[in-house]
Order: C-alpha cells, then sequence, then structure tokens
C-alpha cells in the first residue's frame, strides 16, 4: 500500500483539481487514492509498480463500478509496462464484470490511423449492442 508521506503528496496535487471538479455539473472528481488502490487489489497485485502499477488497471475498476461501461485504454508509445497493467489487465477486468466493454489502442506514431478508427469502431459498435 502507500506510504502516508506519498498519499499526502498526492493530496497536495490533487486539491486544486478535485475541487474544480467537485463543483462542475459534467464531471466528478475521482475518489481518493486509497479508495483506487483498495478495489484494484482483487484485480492485481499492488507489489505492482511498473508503468503505471496497478493504478491503470484501478482507474478502468473506478470508472466501471460508477457505470462506464465502456472504456478505451490508451497505450502510449508502445510502453510494455502499460501493455501488462492495460492491456493485460483487461481480461481479468470483463471477467469480473462481465458487462465491461473496454478495448485497448496503441497510440504512437507508428501505429496505423485506420486501424485505431476501426477498432474504436467495433468497440462502439458493441457498446450499441449492449445497449
Amino acid at each position: 500500500m502507500l506510504g502516508n508521506f506519498a498519499i499526502y503528496i498526492i493530496d497536495i496535487y490533487q486539491r486544486t483539481y478535485k475541487k474544480e471538479l467537485n463543483n462542475s455539473n459534467r464531471f466528478k472528481s475521482p475518489n481518493h487514492i486509497r479508495h483506487i488502490a483498495k478495489n484494484t487489489e482483487k484485480i492485481i497485485s499492488m507489489g505492482n509498480q511498473t508503468g503505471e502499477g496497478w493504478l491503470l488497471t484501478g482507474e478502468m475498476v473506478e470508472l466501471i463500478e460508477e457505470g462506464v461501461g465502456n472504456i478505451i485504454c490508451m497505450q502510449p508509445f508502445g510502453c510494455l509496462p502499460n501493455h501488462i497493467t492495460g492491456k493485460g489487465q483487461i481480461k481479468e477486468l470483463k471477467r469480473v464484470y462481465e458487462n465491461a466493454n473496454i478495448i485497448p489502442i496503441d497510440y504512437d506514431p507508428s501505429a496505423s490511423k485506420t486501424n485505431q478508427l476501426n477498432r474504436i469502431k467495433l468497440m462502439l459498435s458493441t457498446a450499441f449492442k449492449n445497449i
């Protein structure tokens, strides 16, 4: 689990934007990092510290539990750690949350724009079918 000092620093950095998100009619501020970490434990080990570690998976869990069933998981620059903690966890997320519609998209200069768009269209067609 995260240490108290790390949590304190995260809270300082998040204070302003969470305040503004809470004042918004369109957006919601993210849950506290400890809550995200706790919800992630059923999917991925908290010991996973590479790339975004468990945080990327935790953010997807948070979205799913808030009713967002369609998620595009952008994978920047062929980042191997994020492929493991993002793309690698999608199968388990779909097992735990059966209605989750998650698609990983590689987003880097070498990725085909046509392939990216086709994968997003496929995700959207599944989303419409699930409605």
